[in-house]
């Protein structure tokens, strides 16, 4: 994906790789999939964390810290971690809220997503994500935002 592009076909493409990848079996795909979508020294960082999670570092008179992944392996592993967590159990997936990315400036493209129920297909979890990309297409930065 270039990282300019707005047309709709890349924008689905993108979509489409960002969503195999969180749902991925296969660990050494998943691994694969991660340095195809990332560049080496891309970063995710999680804005919103878990009320219980800013609840826990307030009580110790903590600011929130700051919540990222950094590169390749460290990417790798969060995402095998929430694949373990919400799919791998078989009663979730992710897809896409309002269809795919869309730009929202050069370089730039947001991303909203829902977390799924299987058995029901409600919506038990959403967040939207805004992705700086490098001139190859590939993440620079994610900024994560859980919505609920």
């Amino acid at each position: 994906m270039n990282a300019s592009a707005t047309d709709p076909q890349t924008l689905a493409d993108f979509t489409a790789r960002w969503f195999e990848l969180w749902t991925e079996s296969d660990p050494d795909a998943r691994t694969a999939q991660v340095a195809d979508l990332w560049a080496t020294t891309g970063t995710q960082v999680l804005v919103d964390p878990p009320e219980a999670m800013r609840d826990a570092v307030a009580e110790l008179a903590f600011p929130l810290p700051r919540l990222e992944v950094r590169g390749h392996a460290e990417m790798d592993s969060r995402v095998t971690r929430a694949y373990e967590m919400f799919i791998e159990p078989g009663e979730h997936t992710f897809q896409a809220t309002d269809g795919d990315a869309v730009p929202l400036a050069p370089g730039m493209v947001g991303l909203g997503w829902d977390m799924v129920a299987l058995a029901d297909g409600s919506v038990v979890g959403r967040g939207y994500d805004v992705f700086v990309l490098d001139e190859d297409g590939r993440i620079l930065m994610d900024h994560q935002h859980i919505l609920g």
